[in-house]
């Protein structure tokens, strides 16, 4: 008994880790549902132009990027709930703002507030409250998981819903699903005896200059940033090229759904490779070359809804593998002192790359037509590609330690 009470959660753990998870997973839903089909319904809103479409779809990252921190530290001083409730009521705003704006600049003042609820250090430091040492990491990485689950989910579930509801349905769903969060961290989730700074799961203010003079480090952050930048800016082209190849608005679940559920399985055995043959530096940059494979490819076959379906398998086969080796690798480069503070400024890159991506692919397609994005992604992967290849390759657990 004993050692499953050391191997495993207790009951406090799991309330924890599964409220939380809740949480952190549904506003993240609420941010990517309108990712697959924003592009399409902003043609006909009121002043609309390319690089206002690409800031309303990106907007969310740079007010996340730039708030995220600074809220993880104000819940070590005011308590995590209330910034966590904070953050959730400004998601809240923001949704209601864009359901009920009629033109792009008010969606983007929508986005932008639903960005600056930016409560993910502030989940993770609750959290890191809520759990023993043991048992931490493994909560740790179960929140992390919703991050790629919301995503898929949302791909399938846009196109579904804005058939049925629209977009500013989809900004109601995600006002709902902040409001579900509020209940359910106030209901279920429990409050701590007490709170303290846990430098292995939130960012510290002393350690950031470290983390910034990690060169190896800064190149996964660059990596993070070119992943969502790219993302971002794809989907400012995607749904369009799709709808223009003859598949309906209305029909594009019925692709995302078989090439989610099918990239998600061919990057098993490359997950097995990197961890159990010693291959993670050739599975990792062979991934950032299935992004860069897709992206000429969107180009090349934008015309066929077979080709582009294809291209879509690939492109995903190679994101899905970086976006779970990227937090493996941050996490097996930073000693746990510093590893908090590693995934914030990761984290921060992250948003901040979705932010750069929606302006940057905006601009190119008003200058040069939609499938340039294609090309301009195509570019960012290529220099990731030459940086990827001087990183160091950590240790193993079959290397030794």
């Amino acid at each position: 008994m004993a050692d499953k009470e050391q191997t495993g959660f207790n009951d406090t753990e799991r309330r924890a880790t599964l409220g939380l998870a809740g949480i952190y997973g549904s506003r993240m839903l609420g941010l990517f549902l309108i990712l697959p089909v924003f592009a399409l319904y902003a043609e006909h809103l009121a002043s609309a132009t390319p690089v206002l479409i690409g800031m309303a779809i990106g907007i969310y990252g740079l007010t996340q990027a730039v708030l995220q921190i600074p809220f993880g530290l104000l819940s070590d001083r005011i308590g995590r709930k209330p910034v966590i409730v904070g953050g959730l009521l400004l998601f809240t705003l923001g949704s209601i703002i864009a359901a009920t704006a009629d033109d792009i600049g008010m969606i983007i003042v929508g986005r932008a507030i639903q960005g600056s609820g930016a409560i993910a250090a502030a989940v993770m430091a609750l959290l890191a409250d809520l759990t023993r040492d043991s048992q931490r990491t493994k909560a740790m990485a179960t929140v992390g998981v919703t991050i790629g689950m919301s995503f898929t989910v949302a791909l399938i579930a846009g196109p579904f819903f804005n058939a049925w509801i629209g977009v500013p349905g989809l900004f109601w769903i995600t006002a709902a699903l902040a409001i579900a969060g509020i209940l359910i961290l106030l209901l279920l989730v429990p409050t701590p005896a007490h709170s303290s700074v846990h430098s292995e799961g939130e960012p510290v203010p002393a350690l950031f200059g470290k983390v910034l003079r990690d060169t190896q480090l800064l190149r996964l952050d660059a990596g993070i940033f070119t992943l969502h930048l790219v993302l971002t800016a794809l989907f400012l082209a995607l749904p369009l090229t799709l709808r223009d190849a003859g598949l309906p608005v209305e029909q594009h679940s019925w692709l995302y759904l078989p090439v989610m559920l099918l990239s998600m399985g061919l990057m098993v055995p490359f997950i097995i490779m990197a961890e159990k043959k010693d291959k993670m530096k050739q599975v990792f940059t062979g991934a950032i070359a299935l992004l860069g494979i897709a992206l000429a490819g969107f180009y090349l076959l934008s015309a066929s809804i077979w080709g582009l379906g294809l291209m879509l398998l690939v492109f995903f086969t190679g994101f899905n593998l970086l976006e779970a080796t990227l937090p493996s690798l941050v996490s097996k480069l930073a000693p746990g002192a510093i590893r908090g503070t590693a995934m914030g400024v990761y984290s921060t890159s992250q948003f901040s790359g979705a932010f750069v991506g929606g302006l940057l692919g905006g601009w190119v397609h008003a200058r040069f037509g939609e499938t340039s994005v294609f090309l301009m992604g195509a570019g960012f992967i290529l220099a990731w590609l030459l940086l990827a290849g001087s990183m160091a390759v950590p240790k193993s657990r079959t290397r030794g330690s």
